[in-house]
């Protein structure tokens, strides 16, 4: 298995990146558009995200609207609202089984065990990664796609927010969490096929005096 220090190093970047998938599942501003108008002081901000439209006005105003029917949403966000949860539940159960895994715990019986284990929650982080990078991508394609068209008046156009790039930042995170327990694992198991335990064997000498004893037992 890897050493400690690389395991620790790598389950930190697995709870960073499971911190900020659920922040960017939750935050409303995965696209923005701001409307200065011909008055700063009446500027408005529009975020729209997978759960709520928020609308932040200078003058200090906040109001946020819920998407209470899920039909009428377009299928990017319905695909995006499903690939998040999943992302943080795959990067939560990950969390939790690599925590028994990881050389530096007490948990998880034997060596062989504990890589097992490590394997496994490596394989949820680089799902959960997956999970985040699908939708992410995805939203950003829809944005850019959308602030390109000449049909679409530029007051309906928008930016990526920032829950777009903390959820980039957080699948890669994970991503690169979970290969590294994964590698830890497999670096073992192919140690252990290409160098395997030697049999012991007695010498010749020892064997032909065992036999000798036991001959003159029978006779």
């Amino acid at each position: 298995m890897a050493s400690a220090g690389l395991q620790f190093f790598a389950f930190m970047l697995a709870l960073f990146g499971v911190f900020g998938d659920i922040a960017a599942t939750l935050l409303p501003n995965w696209k923005v558009n701001a409307d200065v108008g011909s008055n700063i002081i009446t500027a408005i901000t529009q975020m729209q995200g997978l759960w709520m439209d928020c609308t932040w006005y200078s003058t200090g105003m906040f109001s946020c609207t819920l998407k209470y029917s899920v039909l009428s949403l377009p299928v990017y966000i319905q695909t995006a609202r499903t690939t998040m949860v999943m992302s943080c539940i795959l990067s939560a159960f990950g969390i939790c089984i690599t925590t028994v895994g990881m050389k530096c715990t007490k948990l998880g019986g034997d060596t062989d065990s504990k890589s097992h284990t490590c394997f496994a929650g490596g394989v949820c982080f680089i799902l959960a990664g997956i999970f985040g990078l699908v939708p992410t991508s995805w939203y950003t394609k829809e944005i850019i796609s959308n602030f390109l068209d000449q049909t679409i008046p530029e007051s309906s156009k928008h930016e990526p927010g920032g829950a777009v790039y903390i959820g980039f930042i957080s699948a890669g995170f994970l991503l690169v969490a979970g290969v590294i327990f994964c590698t830890s694992c497999f670096k073992k198991q192919q140690g252990a096929w290409i160098y395997p335990p030697k049999q012991q064997h007695l010498p010749s000498t020892m064997q032909e005096n065992s036999a000798g004893y036991n001959l003159k037992d029978y006779v």
